[in-house]
């Protein structure tokens, strides 16, 4: 299972990377939002894969019962996933406003800062 994760990783790192080099501020989205879902696919994969419970400690007991989960890729994956929120409404409303003012999404058309 590890080897199709690290396969998927990979092509989601190769089609963000392909997809911010080119040259339309959507498909630089587009690959920043593929970048964004690869890194947290490998936080995930990082943290291993096996089958286990959660972390609940039973009434009476100080520590849970092996084997359980690693709660520590979970919370931060989904800190994760709040900051590239954060940063996808922030490159949305920067973008647009750059496309809105050069009045295309073509990066080789933004040579100026002041329009």
């Amino acid at each position: 299972m590890e080897t199709l994760l690290a396969v998927v990783i990979g092509v989601l790192y190769a089609a963000g990377i392909y997809m911010m080099l080119r040259r339309s501020l959507v498909k630089l989205i587009i690959g920043l939002a593929l970048l964004s879902n690869a890194a947290n696919l490998l936080i995930f994969t990082s943290g291993g894969l096996v089958p286990a419970r959660p972390p609940l400690v039973v009434p009476g007991e100080s520590v849970p019962a092996a084997p359980f989960a690693d709660p520590l890729p979970q919370a931060l994956i989904l800190t994760a996933i709040v900051i590239s929120f954060g940063v996808m409404a922030f490159a949305l409303a920067l973008f647009y406003r750059a496309a809105e003012e050069a009045g295309a999404d073509d990066l080789d058309r933004l040579t100026s800062t002041d329009t």
